[in-house]
C-alpha cells in the first residue's frame, strides 16, 4: 500500500504528530510526506517527498497574529499549481492533517482522502467553542482542509469520531519528576514581552524555549533553550508546570504527565480560542491578556490547588486500523 500524508507546518504540533505516527504507518505500507508551510522549527526526520510554501502564520511581537504578513505571503496561483502537481492518483490512501493544498488537489484530481488531526474535531458542533464564535474562524476550521471522512483528536470525546490525543512515546513511557522549574513555550511572544515578568518572580526558575536562541544559557532565574524536541521533552517531564499557548499537543502531553498548565491562547487565533474554551471547561487556567501583573498571575497559578484532568493517550494502532477501515468504506 502506498500512503500519502500531508503535514501542515504552521506549527510544530503537526510534525510532532506525524513523526510519532510514522513507524506505525510503515506497518501498513510505504509512506511519502508532503510538507506545506514554513513555521515549524523541529528537525525533520521524515521522508519528505513534496514541499510547498503553502500558507504560513506570522506573529505580532507579543502574543498575536500579524494578518497583514499572512495575507501578503499567500500566492493563490502557486497554491493551485502545487495542488495540481501533486501525484495523488498513484497513492492508495491519502491522509490530510489540515493542509489546504492537499484538500484542493483531491478536488481537482477527484480522489478520496481522510482528514486526521485536531482540526478535524471541529467538524462537530459538540466540540467546545468560545462564548463569541467567529464566522470566519468557523469557515476556516470546516472548509480550509475539508475531506469526505474525518477522524478528530481532542482532549475529550466530544463526538463519536473524536479520539484521544496522539502523545509521543517519550512522554507515554516517561516517569515524571518535579525539579521545581517552569517550562515555557510561547512562540508568538518575543523575548522582551515576558522577560521582566519572569525576572520579578525571582524564586521561580524558568526553562524558556525560544526561537533565535543558539545555545543553552542561564541569566538570573531563566535558562534559555533553543527550540529542540529532546530538550523540551526532558524539561516537560521534570517540570512543576508549563506556560504555553492555546495549542493542542503540548497541553495534552503536559496533562498526560500530570503537570500544571497555564494556557495563553494567541490573540485572534480562533482555533486556540476554541482550545482555551475546552481547557477552561476542564478546570485549566487560561490567560487572555499578558499585562503588568503577569508575575502575580504566575504566582497565583502555582499556589492554586487545582485538580487537573487525567489525559489518556491515543491507541495509535487501533486508530490507524480504524482510519484504513474508514477509508475503504
Amino acid at each position: 500500500m502506498k500512503i500519502f500524508y500531508a503535514i501542515q507546518a504552521t506549527g510544530n504540533g503537526h510534525i510532532s504528530r506525524a513523526t510519532q505516527l510514522y513507524p506505525y504507518l510503515q506497518k501498513f505500507g510505504e509512506v511519502d510526506f508532503f510538507l506545506s508551510g514554513s513555521n515549524a522549527s523541529l528537525d525533520l526526520k521524515l521522508p519528505i517527498q513534496y514541499k510547498s510554501k503553502g500558507c504560513s502564520l506570522h506573529y505580532s511581537r507579543c502574543g498575536g497574529l500579524n494578518y497583514w504578513e499572512i495575507a501578503k505571503n499567500i500566492r493563490p496561483r502557486q497554491i493551485y499549481k502545487d495542488a495540481d502537481a501533486l501525484p495523488l492518483k498513484k497513492y492508495d490512501v491519502i491522509i490530510n492533517d489540515f493542509d489546504s493544498i492537499t484538500s484542493l488537489a483531491c478536488k481537482i484530481q477527484k480522489v478520496h482522502s481522510v482528514q486526521l488531526g485536531h482540526q478535524a474535531s471541529f467538524i462537530s458542533p459538540k466540540t467546545p467553542r468560545p462564548e463569541k464564535k467567529s464566522i470566519m474562524g468557523e469557515m476556516i476550521l470546516k472548509h480550509y482542509a475539508s475531506a469526505p471522512k474525518n477522524i478528530g483528536l481532542h482532549f475529550e470525546k466530544y463526538d463519536s469520531f473524536i479520539l484521544p490525543p496522539i502523545i509521543k512515546d517519550e512522554i507515554v513511557q516517561a516517569q515524571p519528576t518535579n525539579l521545581k522549574h517552569i517550562s515555557v513555550y510561547l512562540p508568538s511572544f518575543d523575548k522582551d514581552c515576558l522577560e521582566k515578568a519572569f525576572n520579578k518572580v525571582s524564586d521561580i526558575h524558568f526553562h524558556w524555549f525560544l526561537q533565535g536562541i543558539e545555545f543553552k544559557h542561564t541569566i538570573g532565574n531563566i535558562t534559555y533553550f533553543p527550540v529542540n524536541q529532546k530538550k523540551f521533552n526532558e524539561s516537560l517531564i521534570s517540570c512543576e508546570g508549563i506556560i504555553t499557548g492555546g495549542g493542542f499537543e503540548t497541553p495534552a502531553e503536559a496533562l498526560h504527565l500530570g503537570k500544571k498548565v497555564l494556557s495563553i491562547p494567541i490573540k485572534d487565533h480562533y482555533e486556540q480560542e476554541c482550545n482555551a474554551a475546552a481547557l477552561k471547561k476542564m478546570g485549566v487556567p487560561v490567560v487572555y491578556e499578558v499585562g503588568k501583573n503577569f508575575d502575580e498571575i504566575i504566582k497565583n497559578w502555582l499556589n492554586q490547588n487545582i485538580i487537573y484532568p487525567e489525559m489518556a493517550a491515543n491507541n495509535i494502532q487501533e486508530t490507524l486500523e480504524y482510519l484504513f477501515d474508514t477509508y475503504r468504506n
